[in-house]
């Protein structure tokens, strides 16, 4: 356990500090949160960090984007998230919702079956066609009704994407040549990358066909459930330009993810299945390059995790080794 943990941290991995039934705690980080598996609820706390596209430096920050995290996650699972929470000082300890000095916000989420995680029916090879079909069947009418127009539409043109797309090339230059992420892959992926962004007409017919919309923005295998209800939770909250998108960049970051897993195969029937119940024939045409665009995300976020000073020894091991992998299935849709 690193000893760089915040105090409040530290004080709810002991299962007897909480108001509830818990025989143990587990305590999840990525680059952004702390996150302690607690009995029947998950409590999910912002890290007080600043990478550009994000920022949770001040309390009143991540009570704002805390808030923003109940409310759009709701859309997609109104039934998991509960609460935003004040965690307050209450004499040498802490009380949720106390009297006390308020030392931190979080979220309060509905434990859900951790074996019918999307990423362990992966593990055990038991994720199927009809699995791929009722998330499919899920998603449809999340885009139909989610917020589109001329406004959102903005965020679907070449510049407005070149703003994302590049930026995790600045983000990354510093890291090149020190493991995971090759001088080579770099310069492939970014020049793919650049190429295609000048088809202005293909991005521009993706904004006139209605195809940008508030999506979900972190569409992977970990983030979603599969317990007879499709739960796709976790949505981007703190950053409207990654959640305000085109359906084909948020659809190909599970089919990114199901290539990274071994199952290209799946990710195909995804897509199809996709494609026809949204009647969307120009998805096709920007997949390719929306799958390399999140697979150069999630190896970014595996850099940032495997620096990060509060994560232990195992964790950074095991970021590094991710980050590596997909910057290789990176430098694959590149090629």
């Amino acid at each position: 356990m690193s000893t760089n943990l915040p105090e409040f941290i530290t004080y709810f991995l002991d299962p007897g500090h909480f108001d509830h039934a818990v025989d143990r705690v587990e305590l999840v980080q990525t680059h952004i949160s702390y996150v302690l598996l607690a009995g029947d609820f998950v409590y999910k706390f912002k890290k007080p960090v600043n990478f550009g596209f994000l920022d949770f430096t001040t309390l009143e920050k991540r009570r704002h984007y805390c808030g923003q995290e109940l409310v759009l996650n709701r859309r997609l699972c109104p039934d998991i998230y509960l609460d935003v929470f004040a965690l307050c000082r209450d004499g040498a300890g802490f009380r949720f919702n106390g009297a006390g000095e308020v030392v931190e916000y979080g979220v309060r989420m509905k434990m859900m079956d951790r074996e019918r995680m999307m990423g362990r029916v992966i593990e055990r090879g038991e994720l199927v066609e009809s699995h791929l079909a009722d998330i499919v069947a899920t998603l449809v009418p999340f885009y139909e009704k989610a917020a589109g127009g001329a406004e959102l539409a903005k965020f679907g043109t070449p510049q407005a994407v070149s703003v994302n797309v590049l930026e995790n090339f600045d983000q990354t230059r510093d890291f090149v040549g020190k493991g995971a992420l090759s001088q080579r892959q770099y310069d492939a992926i970014g020049s793919y990358a650049r190429a295609f962004l000048t088809n202005d007409s293909l991005f521009l017919e993706r904004c006139l066909d209605g195809r940008v919309r508030d999506c979900h923005g972190d569409l992977y295998s970990a983030n979603i459930c599969l317990d007879g209800t499709v739960h796709i939770f976790d949505c981007i909250e703190f950053n409207e330009r990654f959640r305000y998108c085109d359906v084909a960049s948020d659809v190909a970051f599970l089919a990114m993810d199901l290539d990274f897993h071994g199952l290209g195969s799946l990710g195909d029937f995804f897509i199809r299945r996709f494609t026809e119940a949204s009647n969307d024939a120009g998805l096709p045409a920007m997949l390719n390059f929306y799958k390399c665009y999140r697979a150069y995300v999630r190896g970014k976020i595996g850099l940032f995790t495997a620096h990060a000073p509060e994560v232990d020894e195992a964790a950074r091991r095991k970021a590094m080794a991710q980050a590596e992998k997909y910057f290789l299935l990176a430098e694959r849709y590149a090629g």
